[in-house]
């Protein structure tokens, strides 16, 4: 009989075009060998042009679909993407502060790349002032980190999330000149830098970034490694993604299908 991969748990939105949220993350977590669990925390009217609408699925829904997993599956990994409500984002804390589950990376979705909310205002009080602690890994890009902390420098906003409760900050930087992902870890930084890639095959990378280290520290590796391969397969996902759709397409989350 095979062995049973590594399940990993994605908290996020729905995104009907599958470009991010937990479709993507469904095919991201394949990639990477392990066995995708999922919570929708909300309906996006969405497709390649941007998010029309946004409806979060109700608290008790949210809180019981993840008592249920939990006690069905051992969880080795959870990635936490987009909530939709403040009501949702206590659920989950609630959640995870009773389930002491392992190897948390949280994605601070406050708005879509489009410029929609994705979050209100309690919710984002929520992902500062709890889910913060939670997590072990938090991916914001420059904008999330500014919200969350209110700096716009990237070191001192990794600093103070750091400061907030996040074990390990990575402040992405795919919008720079070169991309520039910033890790916080042990008391020190350190710039992970790429080339910069010309796509309009982009939509989701931070989904599929955050996804692929939850991935990877589910299988055990150190959360270095696991950063540096999480960017290693975006960048792969982006140069092997084919065009669809009318606006800004997904990533080629499985560079290996056939």
């Amino acid at each position: 009989m095979p062995a049973t991969p590594p399940v990993v748990l994605s908290i996020a939105g729905y995104d009907p075009s599958s470009g991010a949220g937990v479709t993507a993350d469904i095919k991201t977590i394949a990639a990477h060998g392990c066995y995708g669990i999922t919570c929708i925390t909300a309906l996006t009217i969405q497709t390649t042009q941007g998010v029309s609408g946004v409806e979060p699925v109700r608290a008790e829904v949210v809180r019981r679909t993840l008592e249920e997993l939990a006690g069905d599956f051992g969880i080795a990994a959870v990635r936490i993407g987009m909530l939709g409500s403040g009501d949702v984002a206590a659920a989950v804390s609630d959640f995870l502060q009773l389930a002491q589950l392992k190897n948390v990376v949280l994605d601070p979705i406050v708005k879509s790349s489009s410029g929609t909310d994705l979050i209100d205002a309690r919710g984002q009080q929520i992902l500062r002032e709890r889910l913060l602690k939670l997590a072990d890994v938090v991916t914001p890009n420059v904008d999330e980190a500014a919200v969350l902390t209110g700096l716009s420098d990237r070191r001192e906003g990794a600093k103070q999330l750091h400061d907030l409760g996040a074990k390990v900050v990575v402040v992405t930087g795919g919008h720079l000149q070169q991309a520039v992902d910033l890790l916080y870890h042990n008391g020190e930084f350190e710039e992970l830098k790429a080339p910069k890639i010309q796509s309009r095959s982009t939509h989701g990378t931070g989904c599929a970034f955050a996804t692929a280290i939850a991935c990877e520290l589910a299988k055990g590796n150190p959360v270095r490694d696991a950063v540096i391969s999480a960017k290693a397969y975006v960048r792969d996902a982006i140069l092997r993604a084919y065009p669809i759709g009318k606006g800004t397409g997904p990533l080629n989350h499985l560079p290996f299908a056939k």
